[in-house]
C-alpha cells in the first residue's frame, strides 16, 4: 500500500476479505451444529455426500427388508398353527381307526365311528381351504414359488413352496401287485380274493408270478434299482429289497399273503409251511377233520393251523362265507405239500386233493410300495407286475365302518401324518432360516448405519471449538475494520 494513499485502503480490503471468509465458516459451522451433519449438501463433500446417500439408500433397503422377515414370520406362524391343528385331527382319526380295528364292534358302533371320522376328515379341508395372511392362501396347494426378499438387492431371496393339506390331497401314495397260487401240477383259472382285498391269480404249473431280475424305483429320495431273485419269491422278500433302498428312494415296501379256501367236509392231513411245496421251510404237519363247513365245523382245523402259529408264521380264521383263511402276516409264502385225506382245499380254479392228484400248492403274497410322496417304477429284465406310477390313497378315502377299513385306515393316517409333519419341519426350517436373517439384517443395519455416521455425521467438539474460533476471528475482523478506517481518517489532519 502507498504510504498515505486515501484512495485504495488496502487494509479495509484485507479486513473485508477476512470477514467473509469467516463469515462462510460461521455460516457453515453453525448448519453443522444446527443439522449434525457434516455434510448438508453436495458442496460440503462430494466424495462424502455420494458414499453417504449410498449408505442411506442400502440402510433403507434393509430396514424394509427386515420389515419382510418379520412379516413372513408372521405368515410361516400362521401356516404352522394351522398345520398344528390339522395333526392333532388326524391323531384324533387314528385312535378312532385303532378302536375300530380292535374288533368286538357292533356295525352300528362303527358306523357311528365313521360319523365322527368324516366330520373330521372336512375339518381337515376346512383348515386347508380357510388358513390365509392378509388375503393369500397358505395351505390350498396354490402357494407355489413363493419368494420373501429378505436383503436390500436382488435376488437375496427365501422361497417357499407349500401343498395342499386337504384330506383329499394327502395320505399314501401306493403301488401294489399280487402274487398267484401255483401248484405243481396243472394250471388253474380265474383269480383267489380273500377278506383283506388281496387278489391272486392262478399261474400254470410250478411258475410263479414273479419275473427274476431287477426293476426301478424312482421316488423322491432318488432312485434305486431292486432285485427279484426268482419267480417264486415270497413277497415278503420283494418288500424287503424295496426296504433295503428307502433311504434312497424314501419308498417303502410291505407284504402280506392270505388266501381264503372253500373246504369239503372230511379229514385232511398236510404240510404247511413257508416256501414252495418243492421246498418247504418252517413247516408243520397239520391234520383235522371238518365235521361240517361252518364255523363250528371247522374249528378243529383253525385250531391245529393255529396251534403250529410260532413254527410257520401263517394264523388260520374263517370268514363270513365258512372259507378257511390262511395269512402269512410277514409276507411269507404258504405252502401246502403232501395233502392226503377224504376232503379238499378249493381257490379259484384249483383244488387241493388225493383224489384228483394235486397235493402240493403255493400261496405268494401281495406286496405294495409305498410313500408319503408320489414314485414312479420302471421294469427292465424283471417286471412283477407294479403300475409305472403310484397313486394316493387319500385321507378322504378313510372309511373304518368296517374292521378291515379300518386297519387299511391306520396306515393311510401314517402316511398323512408324515406329509403334515414334513410340511411343518419345512415351515420351521423356514421360520429359523427368516429369524436368523432378521438377526443379521439388524447388525448390518448397525454397521452401516455406524459406516454413514463416520461420512455423514458432525463432530460436535470439533465443531463448537471451530465456531467459537470463527466468531472471534469474526470479531477481530470487525475490529480490523475499523482501525483500518481510523488510519484513512488520521490523514484528513493534514488538509487543516
Amino acid at each position: 500500500m502507498l504510504a498515505g494513499s486515501i484512495n485504495t485502503n488496502v487494509n479495509a480490503l484485507y479486513a473485508l476479505d477476512a470477514l467473509n471468509t469467516n463469515a462462510n465458516t460461521t455460516n457453515t459451522l453453525e448448519q453443522e451444529l444446527s443439522s449434525g451433519l457434516a455434510i448438508n449438501s453436495p458442496a460440503d463433500n462430494p466424495a462424502g455426500y455420494i458414499a453417504a446417500q449410498g449408505f442411506t439408500a442400502q440402510i433403507g433397503g434393509v430396514n424394509q427388508a427386515t420389515s419382510n422377515a418379520n412379516q413372513a414370520i408372521s405368515l410361516v406362524q400362521t401356516a404352522d398353527g394351522a398345520i398344528t391343528q390339522q395333526v392333532n385331527i388326524v391323531q384324533n382319526i387314528s385312535s378312532i381307526a385303532n378302536q375300530a380295528a380292535n374288533g368286538g364292534a357292533t356295525a352300528q358302533q362303527l358306523a357311528a365311528l365313521q360319523q365322527v371320522v368324516s366330520q373330521l376328515q372336512t375339518q381337515i379341508s376346512t383348515i386347508s381351504t380357510q388358513t390365509n395372511f392378509n388375503g393369500v392362501a397358505l395351505l390350498d396347494g396354490t402357494f407355489q414359488g413363493i419368494n420373501f426378499q429378505v436383503g436390500a438387492s436382488a435376488g437375496q431371496t427365501i422361497g417357499l413352496t407349500l401343498a395342499s393339506t386337504a384330506a383329499n390331497q394327502i395320505g399314501v401314495y401306493q403301488s401294489a401287485v399280487s402274487g398267484a397260487l401255483y401248484t405243481t401240477k396243472g394250471a388253474g383259472t380265474g383269480s383267489v380274493a380273500d377278506d383283506t382285498g388281496a387278489s391272486y391269480t392262478i399261474s400254470s404249473g410250478g411258475a410263479g408270478a414273479f419275473t427274476a431280475g431287477t426293476f426301478g424305483v424312482s421316488g423322491s429320495a432318488g432312485n434305486a434299482s431292486i432285485t427279484v431273485s426268482a419267480a417264486t419269491e415270497s413277497a415278503q422278500g420283494i418288500a424287503q429289497a424295496v426296504n433295503n433302498s428307502t433311504s434312497s428312494t424314501n419308498v417303502e415296501g410291505s407284504a402280506v399273503t392270505s388266501v381264503a379256501f372253500t373246504v369239503t367236509a372230511g379229514s385232511l392231513s398236510f404240510d404247511l409251511g413257508n416256501g414252495t411245496g418243492a421246498a418247504q421251510t418252517n413247516k408243520a404237519q397239520i391234520s383235522a377233520t371238518v365235521t361240517s363247513v361252518s364255523q363250528a365245523g371247522l374249528a378243529g382245523l383253525t385250531n391245529e393251523i393255529n396251534q403250529a402259529t410260532g413254527e410257520t408264521g401263517v394264523t388260520a380264521t374263517v370268514n363270513s362265507s365258512n372259507q378257511l383263511v390262511l395269512t402269512s402276516a410277514s409276507g411269507d409264502n404258504i405252502s401246502i405239500a403232501g395233502f392226503t385225506g377224504t376232503g379238499s382245499l378249493a381257490a379259484g380254479g384249483t383244488t387241493i386233493e388225493t383224489a384228483g392228484g394235486t397235493t402240493s400248492a403255493t400261496v405268494q403274497g401281495l406286496v405294495t410300495l409305498q410313500s408319503n410322496q408320489s414314485f414312479a417304477l420302471a421294469a427292465s429284465a424283471s417286471d412283477i407286475g407294479l403300475g409305472a406310477s403310484s397313486n394316493l390313497s387319500s385321507l378322504a378315502s378313510v372309511n373304518v365302518s368296517t374292521a378291515a377299513g379300518a386297519s387299511a385306515a391306520l396306515n393311510t393316517v401314517t402316511f398323512a401324518l408324515q406329509q403334515l409333519e414334513s410340511v411343518g419341519s419345512q415351515l420351521g426350517a423356514v421360520q429359523q432360516r427368516l429369524q436368523a436373517t432378521v438377526g443379521n439384517l439388524q447388525t448390518t443395519d448397525t454397521n452401516l448405519t455406524s459406516a454413514k455416521s463416520t461420512v455423514e455425521d458432525a463432530n460436535i467438539p470439533q465443531v463448537t471449538t471451530q465456531l467459537t474460533q470463527a466468531q472471534i476471528l469474526q470479531q477481530a475482523g470487525v475490529s480490523a475494520l475499523a482501525q483500518s478506517s481510523t488510519l484513512q481518517q488520521a490523514f484528513l489532519k493534514l488538509l487543516q
